[in-house]
């Protein structure tokens, strides 16, 4: 049987290639909070360089911005082309519904994510997309996206104990739970329900209640599973999901350097 890769499992990373201010704002933004793992990108020649450290990526590229016709053309072309990123998916976002140019990417340059038209209701083109992830099985097997947090001093979870507070360092967050640490062990039982809990992220600040799901030794550091009740707020998810595309967006950027 063969072995599962790392996409089978994480899912597939989806990069918007020169998208327009509708397509970032509305499409992306949309796609995120569906729980993918979607990176603005605004060079095509660094994206060329990290494709191939991610061979199972999908890039939907906007040939309205940035590039003309035959530059678009010679760009999808060369990826599609190129043994090292054979894997890749690559689907077109345009607002020109020409049936001829949708003919040539999908018949002659064979693209296989799809050529999407981009209507003044982006809503049609929204569900077009979610069926070519579907498709493309862009999930893996993980429900929820996770950023893990580097030493991020600005990113912290405060839980009202004994009458004082006590503050922790998160080490990773996705829109069901996080995991942290303490300077000192504060001895935390499982099952604990915690109400009113700020946790902190860079500007934001997000009230939720949680419970504490479990602890694990990582070296000498004990780390903490912390799971967010169902009564957490739906704008409070909305704002999780933003802050963790962010995160992987801000490391994505010091890759593509």
């Amino acid at each position: 049987m063969a072995e599962d890769s790392q996409a089978d499992i994480l899912g597939k990373k989806i990069f918007f290639l020169h998208p327009s201010a509708v397509v970032q704002n509305e499409v992306a933004a949309e796609l995120t909070q569906q729980e993918f793992e979607i990176y603005i990108i605004k060079n095509h020649d660094a994206l060329k360089r990290v494709l191939k450290r991610y061979p199972d990526s999908i890039v939907f590229a906007d040939i309205d911005e940035r590039m003309n016709e035959k530059e678009w053309e010679a760009w999808i072309r060369g990826v599609m082309e190129d043994p090292a990123m054979a894997q890749i998916k690559i689907g077109v976002l345009s607002a020109n519904d020409d049936e001829n140019l949708r003919r040539k990417y999908i018949n002659t340059v064979r693209v296989e994510a799809g050529y999407t038209v981009l209507k003044s209701d982006l809503s049609a083109s929204i569900k077009y997309i979610l069926e070519i992830l579907k498709t493309a099985d862009a999930k893996g097997r993980r429900k929820y996206i996770r950023a893990a947090i580097d030493n991020e001093s600005i990113t912290t979870i405060n839980f009202p104990f004994n009458g004082t507070f006590v503050n922790g360092t998160i080490k990773d967050i996705s829109v069901v739970g996080l995991s942290c640490s303490f300077t000192e062990d504060p001895g935390f039982a499982k099952n604990t329900l915690f109400q009113n809990v700020q946790v902190k992220l860079q500007s934001m600040l997000l009230k939720v209640e949680c419970i504490i799901f479990g602890s694990r030794m990582d070296g000498l550091s004990k780390i903490y599973v912390v799971l967010f009740t169902q009564r957490i707020d739906p704008d409070v998810r909305t704002r999780i999901r933003k802050y963790i595309q962010q995160n992987l967006q801000t490391k994505m950027n010091a890759e593509m350097q």
